[in-house]
């Protein structure tokens, strides 16, 4: 809607004309003016007024004909028309008003009467007005939240694969080491095959074959479960990589994948601490007659390192001679 809001009077007759404008701009509405239909549609394409009054019986383009053209229009059809027709036939009243037409008035029309039918149109196009601003608003904000969701999906999509290779670093590292691969954003890269000095150690426990062999299963699993429990916390502590554990045997490198200056180090105080965390296992374990001990062992040198398996499951593994 303009402010004021504008009408555009279309008649033939000057004096119809100017009877209009005189009473519209008295209480306060712009008006503007064409001569015939074809003048009309011209001047409502440049100005979009808010409310055409709209004579019927005119030269060149009668006004049903421009309430037809205007409705055809997507960008025309909402603003509102009244009719204006001097005959008391009723057939051309029926006919503008199935063209579209919203109202009309009978010349000569009373003062009142216009000033009334004008009101009540402009307050129509107000509502429409208000509804189609409530629209695009709801579309734009609709779209946003679209956008929204697709950039939430995107960042979830992005954050899953981030877990999943998270998971996969998991399987081979302590937490803390894991957490500076993942930082360092090449964390597939540093899994790839390559050639690094490690220092690694080995541990068993001496007699388990022959104990697996007598003992009841539920008795090896909750031996193995106390064994790797009392040595995995070393192996966080000290961030050695966990290479693999089958059964009692584990391989813990250290200096891969991330490089440590001290990594023997590292290795020899792991695996001092070690031997002191599972005597209170291997005292407990003799008082059940379990005949277990525990051996170690250190290696340094050279070693081909990287990621073995298919994409299903893979495992980080050390080959060489160390």
């Amino acid at each position: 809607m303009h402010d004021p809001p504008r009408i555009l009077a279309v008649d033939d007759t000057p004096e119809n004309l100017e009877i209009l404008r005189m009473r519209l701009e008295a209480n306060g509405y712009e008006v503007v003016t064409a001569a015939d239909g074809e003048e009309g549609l011209a001047m409502v394409r440049s100005l979009k007024p808010d409310l055409i009054l709209l004579d019927i019986m005119m030269p060149k383009l009668d006004g049903i004909s421009v309430v037809r053209t205007l409705k055809a229009d997507v960008s025309l059809r909402s603003i509102p028309v009244i009719l204006v027709t001097a005959k008391a036939d009723t057939r051309d009243v029926v006919e503008g008003l199935d063209a579209g037409g919203d109202d009309y008035l009978t010349k000569p029309f009373e003062h009142r009467a216009l000033v009334a039918r004008v009101r009540s149109m402009l307050r129509q196009k107000a509502l429409y007005d208000t509804v189609e601003s409530q629209t695009r608003l709801l579309e734009d904000q609709a779209a946003q939240l679209a956008a929204w969701n697709r950039s939430l999906e995107q960042t979830v999509a992005e954050q899953v694969t981030e877990i999943e290779r998270m998971g996969r670093l998991r399987r081979f590292l302590p937490a803390q080491v894991a957490d500076l691969v993942v930082a360092a954003g090449n964390g597939d890269a540093l899994l790839q095959s390559h050639r690094r000095e490690v220092t690694v150690v080995f541990c068993d426990l001496r007699g388990f074959t022959a104990f697996a062999e007598t003992a009841e299963p539920e008795e090896v699993m909750m031996v193995l479960g106390e064994y790797h429990s009392c040595l995995g916390e070393q192996i966080v502590r000290h961030e050695g990589t966990l290479e693999r554990f089958v059964g009692d045997g584990i391989v813990v490198v250290f200096n891969d994948p991330l490089p440590c200056a001290d990594h023997t180090e590292r290795a020899v105080s792991m695996a001092a601490a070690m031997r002191d965390a599972i005597d209170e296992h291997s005292e407990r374990w003799r008082k059940r007659d379990y005949l277990l001990g525990f051996g170690i062992g250190i290696a340094r040198g050279h070693a081909t390192i990287g990621r073995i398996g298919f994409d299903q499951r893979a495992d980080y593994a050390v080959i060489g001679t160390v």
